[in-house]
């Protein structure tokens, strides 16, 4: 049966968005952007344009405009409410109008209002923001323009005011029927060493014979059909550095933008040593919903996210330090927990969750997570065992907030380390639990492992923090410094520290220096680094670093209309609207009074479909929504034949979001009829086919391995043969049985070396405690039996 979507013109043109142009400057750590939207009215009624987009969490959105005929017209910043009265009342009135907002209930996630597009205009509307660039595990600055925009599950009754009920109809990607263009200009001192990209692009110019400045570009007639992703390389990324920035001149010279704004940031190159002897209680809480049961990427026999996620508990439950307490959870519309409360790290309780975690499946309905969370919180502490909470989601919630807000009532007893799996994983849900808990947030798409992520934070929760971090500043007399950012007291492996601070007092009228110097302390030693820059400081047209100061204390203050008290949502929009950087509580409204035709009955709306939902995906794949789409199938088209029109999407998508969250279209390509066949492919991928993963599934929680046949199967030999070329024949024989184990990963397992390093060195350790001086000497038979040439040194001797 063919659908068209509801929100179309009946001779079925598209609707009013025919193009989206974005241009980005990244400088270091920072990106500034502007897009622009091109509408065209192509029917003969005006129109009323409406459309939900996602945007990266950490954008600080400071300016909105329209051209219209030539005339620009720049949009005012308001208190919320008093934006929406003069948007409906310009429109009662004839004008154009042109609301742009935040949803009330998740930073990530945008509206677009274009009211009263009259027929046959067009008009071009241009947003701009500035953002901190996400800084991945290996140093990449990573930038992500996102595209995809999930149904998000609602977790409260007062979550159906959000913007995302207006459903915006989602369409195949060949039917988008809007394009993209991008170009990048990229500078840094730091030098630039290459870019990469989920996309196609251009050839990388470099503009300078240092590598500092480069050009780049998404190759001609990009569909907008994926979040666009690119990371950028830089020589020296741990380098610490500062960026101060004069203030507006009309403004006071002790206010918000009036007063210069310095940005310090540092990354400090923490090496990696031998896993802290601190224990913990360590709780995976893992996503079950339907959208699980989708391949991690479009590449041909991608694993499900499912199974990534159980090989990766597998792995996880492998690397853990004896002495320890865990538990898993799984969480949907429901959530199921291994164990009722956490459990010491044994053989018994380990082998337990091993065999639970293989029957896993992606079976528990939506995406309600704040429950669990409670649960988990609710649970009395364990002495000495401070807890550390892995969160595994490829879904949405609408309620975003009140989560975010659960994790920070919380974060003095816990870390949590939060993973976005898939495109249009929620970057307000991601990065806030990680923020507001000490954590780190990653993202997995694409290629990505979510394997590789998930161990490196493992790594850095067991590895010794850079704790007892203070600031202290050298500056000329009569300037003194406030500080902005709260204080972080510790930063742990992989973590970027960027602090904000405003200048204040008499700026010397002269060429001047000043000194910030960032002391702190690892591993027992005091370190410290010092920075200088030049004053006065210069000018900066967008105000980048005072609004991305802005962002950053917005953050911290505005958790929507619902979270949020009194007192804090007075300060939240007092520097929203000194900033002109876009919260929870304000919008932006622009009027264009030159227009008055008085609108004849009500405006037509057009909603802007966009990229999330594969009605395929939904239609092939088992799960308990199946039915639920069957009724929604149903109703389309029982509208349809009733009244011969197109079915209103607007209402049946309302109903549609109440199922469990669908994975974007893009990544669900592979979900046809074959898709039952293809989870029982890849669930014997996961744990048959996958010799490593079998490998670590056979090793005991104290990090040796039993010597028997199973073992000595995958290693190509026979019970028989190992045991007759053990060189120590009255000896421990799991000693020859871990050695050997060793030896074969470091020879068949390199590609995955980062992902079973930790449960290496518990092998080592506990060779070193049982074997001793023998290590080389079983070494050099291994090898010999093996036919490998290991070098013994992997073992530490």
């Amino acid at each position: 049966m063919e659908h068209h979507c509801g929100l179309i013109t009946d001779s079925k043109k598209p609707v009013p968005l025919k193009s989206i142009s974005v241009t980005l400057s990244i400088n270091d750590f920072v990106a500034a952007v502007a897009a622009t939207l091109n509408y065209e009215n192509e029917e003969n009624i005006p129109l009323e344009a409406v459309f939900v987009f996602p945007m990266d969490e950490d954008s600080a959105v400071y300016s909105f405009e329209a051209l219209v005929d030539g005339k620009k017209i720049v949009a005012e910043l308001q208190d919320k409410m008093k934006a929406h009265r003069e948007y409906e009342d310009a429109l009662s009135q004839g004008h154009q109008a042109y609301l742009l907002e935040e949803d009330d209930y998740s930073r990530d996630v945008f509206s677009c209002n274009v009211g009263n597009l009259q027929p046959g205009a067009k008009v071009a509307i241009t947003l701009r923001y500035v953002q901190e660039l996400l800084l991945e595990r290996d140093g990449a600055l990573r930038y992500v323009l996102p595209a995809i925009l999930n149904p998000r599950y609602q977790l409260t009754e007062q979550s159906g005011k959000s913007c995302l009920n207006i459903q915006s109809p989602i369409v195949p990607l060949k039917d988008l029927p809007y394009t993209l263009s991008m170009i990048a200009t990229i500078t840094s001192q730091h030098g630039i060493e290459r870019v990469q990209s989920n996309c196609s692009l251009s050839t990388v110019q470099y503009l300078t014979d240092d590598k500092t400045s480069a050009q780049v570009s998404l190759t001609e007639g990009h569909k907008f059909d994926r979040d666009v992703e690119l990371l950028i390389y830089y020589s020296k990324v741990h380098s610490p550095s500062i960026a101060v920035e004069m203030g507006m001149l009309d403004m006071k010279p002790d206010s918000f933008m009036g007063a210069p704004c310095a940005m310090v940031s540092f990354y400090p190159d923490i090496p990696e040593v031998e896993a802290s002897k601190v224990c913990g209680e360590f709780v995976f809480l893992v996503d079950r919903s339907g959208s699980m049961e989708c391949p991690m990427s479009t590449e041909k026999n991608s694993q499900l996210r499912i199974e990534a996620a159980k090989e990766t508990l597998l792995l996880l439950l492998k690397s853990l330090p004896m002495g320890c307490y865990f538990n898993i959870y799984g969480f949907g519309s429901s959530y199921e927990k291994f164990f009722p409360e956490s459990v010491k790290y044994t053989q018994e309780t380990m082998e337990d969750a091993v065999e639970r975690v293989k029957d896993l499946q992606a079976d528990l309905g939506g995406t309600e997570i704040l429950t669990p969370l409670c649960n988990i919180y609710k649970a009395p502490s364990i002495p000495g065992h401070p807890l550390q909470l892995f969160v595994f989601t490829d879904g949405e919630v609408s309620d975003t907030f009140s989560v975010i807000r659960q994790v920070q009532l919380n974060s003095k007893k816990h870390r949590c380390f939060s993973f976005g799996i898939g495109q249009g994983a929620s970057t307000s849900l991601i990065k806030n639990i990680a923020r507001v808990s000490g954590g780190t947030a990653e993202f997995i798409t694409g290629k990505d492992r979510m394997q590789t992520k998930a161990l490196g934070s493992l790594k850095s929760a067991l590895q010794c923090a850079v704790n007892n971090i203070s600031l202290s500043w050298d500056l000329p007399p009569g300037l003194s410094v406030k500080m902005l950012s709260p204080e972080q007291p510790a930063i742990i492996r992989g973590q970027r520290l960027i602090i904000y601070a405003q200048l204040t007092g008499l700026m010397p009228q002269v060429e001047s220096t000043g000194t910030v110097c960032l002391k702190h302390t690892l591993q027992g030693k005091s370190l410290e680094n010092r920075v200088t820059f030049s004053l006065p400081p210069k000018a900066n047209a967008n105000f980048t670093i005072h609004r991305l100061a802005a962002k950053s204390l917005i953050q911290t203050k505005d958790m929507g209309f619902d979270e949020t008290s009194e007192e804090e949502r007075e300060d939240v929009m007092n520097i929203s609207l000194q900033s002109g950087v876009l919260s929870s509580f304000t919008a932006f409204i622009a009027i264009n009074k030159e227009l008055n035709k008085p609108v004849q009955g009500p405006l037509e709306h057009r909603v802007i479909p966009s990229t999330g939902i594969d009605v395929t995906m939904l239609w092939n794949s088992p799960g308990p929504w199946r039915n639920q789409f069957d009724q929604w199938e149903l109703r389309s088209a029982e509208c349809t034949s009733e009244t011969n029109e197109s079915p209103n999407f607007v209402e049946l998508e309302s109903e549609y979001s109440g199922m469990t969250n669908v994975a974007p279209i893009e990544e669900t390509k592979k979900a046809d009829t074959s898709t039952k066949n293809s989870n029982v492919q890849n669930e014997h991928k996961a744990f048959g086919e996958n010799v490593v993963v079998q490998l670590i599934s056979l090793q005991n929680a104290n990090g040796s391995w039993k010597l028997d046949e199973d073992l000595t199967k995958l290693l190509g030999s026979t019970l028989k043969d190992v045991n007759a070329t053990n060189p120590v024949k009255h000896g421990d024989p799991s000693v020859w049985a871990t050695v050997l184990a060793v030896v074969w990963l470091h020879a068949n397992g390199k590609d995955l070396k980062y992902e079973w390093e930790l449960l290496e060195r518990k092998a080592v350790a506990w060779l070193h405690d049982h074997a001793g001086s023998s290590i080389p000497m079983l070494v050099q038979a291994a090898n010999s039996l093996l036919k490998l040439s290991v070098n013994p040194a992997v073992f530490g001797v």
